[in-house]
This record gives C-alpha cells, sequence and structure tokens, in this order.
C-alpha cells in the first residue's frame, strides 16, 4: 500500500469507526460485534504508525492513549465553573423554588436532572475540533488533562458542524462495572482501593501516562454549553441540551421540565428510586432554570449560580452484626479480609458479606468481630463496612489479626514493607491456582484458546490440573470426560496447547504472573536476558539495568524466583517443551551494548525494519527514551520522544548515521 492508498483507507476507517462509536454510545444500538470494531481500530492504528504523517489529532486512534505528559498545564477558565447550592429536604427546595418564583414574578419553568457523581471538566472545540480538556479546579483555573479526555470513548473528537469555538461542561464518571473490576484487581494486588467511583474517575483523568486514563473505562456526561462562537442562538437549557446530543454529545440521560413543586418531588423521588438500578452513580437531582432569559434576571452569586440547585440524597446504610472476619486468598497471593455479617437489606439486595480491603482498614476503623456495624455500598455495588456503633460493643469484641499462615497451603505468610497486603508466597497454592491459571492461558499471555473460566474450574475439580505445568500432560481422552467437551473440542483444546509452546519468551515471563511485571516489561527483560534460566538468577541490581525495570519490580521477581514453588513450576515447563529462550539471528555485533529508541517516519526503511536491523546487530530497541538511552533513530513528524531526547541529551541520529554505526555506509 502506497502512501495515497494508506491516506485513503485512514479516511474511510476513520468515518467508519466514528459510526459505529455513535451507534454504540450516542444511539446504544450497536450494528456490528465488539471484534469487528476492534479489528478496524487496530487496522487504523498499524497504518498510522507506518505513516505516522498522516495521523490527524481527532483520529479515532487517540482513544487508546499513549501519551506521558510531564506535568499538567494550568487552564483558566474563560467562563468559571462553578459549584451549586446544595439542598437536603423538600422543604429547602420548595422554599428555594418560591424564592426564584418570586423574583421572576411568576411559576417559572425548571429543568430536573441526574447529579450525576464524578468530575467536572470542560471541553472546547475550535472549528469543530476537540482541542483542549481541563479540570474544574477551583473553578477559575484547572489543569490541562487533554490526552487523557481523548481517552473517553464517548466525548467527540469532532462535531458534526464546524461551529467556530465551542466549550462544554460535562461531568467524567466511572461505571459501576468499571469501577467493580478496577477495585477487584486493585485487592488481588494488595494495592489500596478507591473509595467510590468518583475517586476512581478523578485518579484516572489525572494520570500522568494516557494508557492508564484509557485503561479505565470512563465515560462523560454533557450537561452545559459555557460559551460559543457561530453556534446557533439558543433560549432554552432543554434546547441547548438538545443541540449537543445533535452535535454528538453523550448529554445527560434524563432532563425534563415542569413547574409545579409537586412534580418536581415526584421526579426527583423517582431518580431516587431507580439509583441503584443505573449504570452510573449519582448523589442528588439538579434543578435548573430552563429559560436563560430567566437565569439573567435572577443572576448569579461568586461561587454558585442562582438559578440552579443540587437537592442531595442522603446515604444508604443500614446497621448490623459482624459476626466474624474472615479471609480469602486472591490470585497474586493477597490475603484479603471480609466481614461476615448478619444478612441486612441494603440498596435493593440483601447483603451478608462486606469488604475490609485491609489490617491498616480495619485498624483505623477499629472494626471487631461482635461490633454492630454501618454498613453501605461503594459506588452502589460493593458492601462496605463503614463504622462502628461503638455504644453497642461488649467485652467479647476482639481485635483481629492477620494470619501467620495461609489458610489454603499453610505457607507462611508475609508483608512486604510499605505494603498494606498480606501475601501467600507459594506459587502452587491451591487457592490462587485457577485465577493464576486464568492469567496464564490469557490472550496476552500463553493464548490458549477453548480454554476459559469454565474449562479450568472442571480441570481443577477433576484433579487434573494442579499448576500450569500440568496443562501440557493433559490428553483429549482426559479433557472428553469433563462436561461439553466433545472429542473436536478436546483436540482442539490439546491442539492450542501443544501451540502456546512456541509463544516466546516474553510472553512466557508475563504469564507467570509475577507481580508488576506487565507485557512491555516482560518483553523488555527477555530482550535483556535472553533466556528464562539467566532471569531466574540475575540480581536486583543487574535487573534494574533493563529499561522500565525499576527497583519495585526487580526485588519482585528477584523475590518470585527465590521461591522454591516457582523454580518448580518453571523447571516442569522447560521440560515440558515450553519455549524458555529467545532464538537469536544476529548477523553482527557492531551495535553490542546499545540501546535505541525510534521515532517519526524513517527515510527509506520502516520502522520494524529498523527493529530487526538493530537486534540483528546486536542492539536493543526500547519503547521510551530514558538516562540509558543511547540513540534516538529519528525520522520526519517525530513526536514527543525527540523533545525528551533532547532534554536528556541523547544523540539524535538518522537513518544514514545508523548504517555507518553498523559498518555499512549507506543503504543497498
Amino acid at each position: 500500500m502506497n502512501k495515497t492508498e494508506a491516506e485513503n483507507r485512514i479516511a474511510f476507517l476513520s468515518d467508519k469507526i466514528n459510526y459505529h462509536r455513535e451507534r454504540y454510545y450516542l444511539y446504544d444500538a450497536p450494528e456490528i460485534s465488539d471484534s469487528e470494531f476492534d479489528a478496524l481500530l487496530y487496522e487504523l492504528i498499524a497504518l498510522e504508525e507506518e505513516y505516522p504523517e498522516l495521523k490527524k489529532p481527532n483520529s479515532p486512534s487517540m482513544r487508546v492513549g499513549g501519551y506521558v505528559a510531564d506535568k499538567f498545564e494550568k487552564v483558566t477558565h474563560e467562563v468559571p465553573l462553578k459549584s451549586l447550592n446544595d439542598v437536603f429536604s423538600f422543604d429547602e427546595l420548595f422554599s428555594y423554588i418560591d424564592k426564584t418564583n418570586e423574583a421572576l414574578g411568576k411559576k417559572a419553568e425548571y429543568v430536573v436532572e441526574y447529579k450525576i457523581d464524578g468530575l467536572s471538566v470542560s471541553l472546547e472545540y475550535r472549528d469543530g475540533i476537540f482541542v483542549r480538556g481541563a479540570t474544574r479546579g477551583d473553578g477559575l483555573v484547572g489543569e490541562d488533562i487533554t490526552y487523557n479526555l481523548r481517552t473517553v470513548k464517548s466525548i467527540p473528537l469532532e462535531l458534526k458542524e464546524k461551529i467556530p469555538y465551542l466549550c462544554v461542561r460535562g461531568e467524567v464518571y466511572m461505571p459501576k462495572k468499571a469501577f467493580a473490576d478496577l477495585n477487584k484487581k486493585r485487592d488481588e494486588n494488595g494495592e489500596t482501593p478507591f473509595a467510590n467511583p468518583r475517586n476512581a474517575a478523578a485518579g484516572s483523568v489525572r494520570q500522568l501516562d494516557s494508557r492508564i486514563a484509557a485503561s479505565r473505562n470512563l465515560d462523560i456526561f454533557i450537561f452545559n454549553i459555557q460559551s460559543s462562537g457561530g453556534a446557533p442562538s439558543l433560549s432554552s437549557h432543554a434546547e441547548s441540551l438538545d443541540y449537543l446530543k445533535m452535535q454528538g454529545f453523550t448529554v445527560s440521560p434524563s432532563y425534563s421540565k415542569f413547574t409545579e413543586k409537586s412534580d418536581i418531588q415526584s421526579e426527583i423521588e423517582r431518580f431516587g428510586a431507580e439509583r441503584q438500578s443505573l449504570e452510573f452513580d449519582i448523589d442528588g437531582a439538579v434543578l435548573k432554570l430552563d429559560s436563560f432569559a430567566d437565569r439573567e434576571t435572577v443572576g448569579e452569586l461568586p461561587h454558585a449560580p442562582k438559578w440552579a440547585a443540587a437537592f442531595k440524597y442522603p446515604p444508604d446504610e443500614k446497621k448490623t452484626k459482624l459476626i466474624s472476619i474472615e479471609v480469602n486468598v486472591g490470585r497474586t497471593g493477597v490475603i484479603t479480609p471480609f466481614a461476615v455479617l448478619e444478612p441486612v437489606n441494603l440498596a435493593g439486595s440483601v447483603v451478608s458479606r462486606a469488604t475490609l480491603h485491609n489490617l491498616d482498614n480495619i485498624r483505623a476503623k477499629d472494626i471487631r468481630a461482635g461490633d454492630y456495624v454501618f454498613v453501605h455500598k461503594a459506588g452502589d455495588i460493593i458492601p462496605e463496612v463503614e463504622k462502628v456503633s461503638l455504644e453497642d460493643r461488649t467485652d467479647n469484641c476482639v481485635p483481629f489479626e492477620m494470619p501467620h499462615v495461609c489458610p489454603s497451603c499453610g505457607e507462611k505468610v508475609v508483608r512486604e514493607q510499605g505494603e498494606a497486603a498480606y501475601r501467600c508466597v507459594n506459587a502452587e497454592c491451591p487457592a490462587q491456582l485457577a485465577r493464576s491459571l486464568e492469567h496464564y492461558v490469557s490472550r496476552d499471555a500463553m493464548d490458549i484458546d477453548g480454554c476459559g473460566e469454565a474449562q479450568i474450574a472442571q480441570l481443577i475439580s477433576a484433579g487434573l490440573v494442579r499448576s500450569a505445568a500440568d496443562l501440557y500432560d493433559l490428553t483429549a481422552e482426559q479433557l472428553e470426560t469433563l462436561e461439553r467437551m466433545g472429542k473436536k473440542s478436546s483436540e482442539n483444546l490439546v491442539a492450542s496447547i501443544e501451540a502456546s509452546k512456541q509463544r516466546g519468551l516474553a510472553r512466557l515471563l508475563y504469564a507467570l504472573g509475577i507481580r508488576h511485571v506487565g507485557r512491555q516489561t516482560a518483553a523488555s527483560i527477555a530482550e535483556h536476558f535472553e533466556t528464562l534460566e539467566r532471569i531466574k538468577t540475575a540480581t536486583a541490581e543487574e535487573l534494574v539495568q533493563v529499561d522500565d525495570v525499576g527497583e519495585i519490580i526487580a526485588e519482585s521477581i528477584t523475590e518470585f524466583f527465590s521461591r522454591p514453588g516457582s523454580l518448580h513450576l518453571c523447571d516442569r515447563l522447560e521440560q515440558a517443551g515450553v519455549e524458555t529462550k529467545i532464538k537469536i539471528t544476529r548477523v553482527g555485533s557492531s551495535l553490542e551494548g546499545l540501546t535505541f529508541v525510534i521515532t517519526g517516519t524513517l527515510s527509506g526503511m520502516k520502522r520494524d525494519e529498523a527493529s530487526k536491523l538493530i537486534a540483528d546487530n546486536g542492539g536493543k530497541v526500547s519503547s521510551s527514551v530514558s538516562k540509558n538511552t543511547s540513540y534516538l533513530l529519528c525520522g520526519s513528524d517525530a513526536g514527543s520522544k525527540l523533545d525528551k531526547a533532547q532534554k536528556l541529551g541523547v544523540e539524535i541520529i538518522d537513518v544514514s548515521r545508523l548504517m555507518e554505526l553498523i559498518g555499512n555506509p549507506g543503504l543497498d
């Protein structure tokens, strides 16, 4: 494909992706499967990597992140992002309505909306293109989080109309399911979970690495036009929301107009009744004057408009008895305590267990078995002990202590310095087995097709698998004895297990589930050490010489390979024929010991060709510029990597200089 063909294909793919994204997020009417959508997106990303000069700032590929900021720049809001005055009862709300109507001299029309519990942001568009997003900050000055907001899939990067200027305000939030999944992972990794979806959303949009924001599945509702230039003249709030929806924004999901106080109360009560069933968190309802002319008449206070008020719902929490504190063991060995409760109806469901997160949380709240406690749902999803009713405490309520040995395997439990989590460090602990195997067979690890959660549960239950190494001993005949495993599916699974032996050292290292070792880090380590044997015996000092490996990761790796269970597992995998070495195809050693980073469009050579050329001659290619980078191989249209290399004093070279380093005076 030449450049012209690539440009046409990129335009086609961008239009197609934007159309299907709109069908999914705006109209909730998808026309293709997730896998078909992903195929379109991955093709676009591949073309833009090959032709970076064709990538536009409003490309759908910007959703995946990849920008790393040194800090957030300050943004002064042209129109302040003010807060709202809160009311906590219908008497207070009716008093506000009466005063507002009296000031207007009429019975006004009001819009009632959800009060989304998230993080308020502004989005700016010039000529219909999204150019900047910022946090609310103190209302006057916020922080530039443009790159992170570009990863929010429901934010249009280009509007339907090329409006000269438009600034809107919205609420970034984390859906309840995404919040539950994120906290589950954090609990399993021994990390402090987020208290609620709002905190999770706020922490996500303020990540310096936009890839982290992209992984958090954030969403947004737009609820206001801050200012505009060239947009149609609008007379009311409801009209403005209709207009924003036409431009491609996901606006407040429910907005209706009322004049009677009784109707307003009924709508707010309806919101409260359906609160638990919503996919997002709300902490109240917002009442706004609909007419912009009426808003001008009543005016604003320095901190809040007088034309709006927020009705806040009381927290939904119940008091019940904590019968006992027990623990379970996660995939990474984290011992997580939980409360066994006398069943209580909370937020629409019967709750008999609640998370306690870790020992530090238990001690901070002074939670003891036998206490009466107040329980609520974090993010309306996860039952959590909020506080203890100390007046109900008796002498029989004894402080909790973490177990010294794993309740599953009996191995010693350890707590690493600076961490809240206690862990079982036995790699072959039965309680960790199912989740460890699910990780091992996953697509990004050993990619064993046909071996999902249900199959793994059956294999463990039947006693056929006690570690990942046992997978390689399975026969089709054994698999046929399992439920819903016929002859063909059993043969296919055995073939997939056999094929996984050739996935390579990097994926094997990731599949082992070593704490803090992600896919990119595993690839860097594999490339540096070349064999599993060398990685097993590497010291922490040797490991930190690898790009992407710091002291914490190095300590985690050395600790993992110091355990007998880990070494036994690796030995068995190697005996089963799993590839534990990188195949070396070097043609020279002129670049031995040198680390390269590649950026931009190279002259006369594709970037993957340059990477192979460097590796073939003993060099190493890294994905990020650091003080350990020897050279930045730079082409046209270079991005932030060039700026960072210049700041660090890294030598910048082109293809012709690379060939000189290798020993060739020019290209063939």
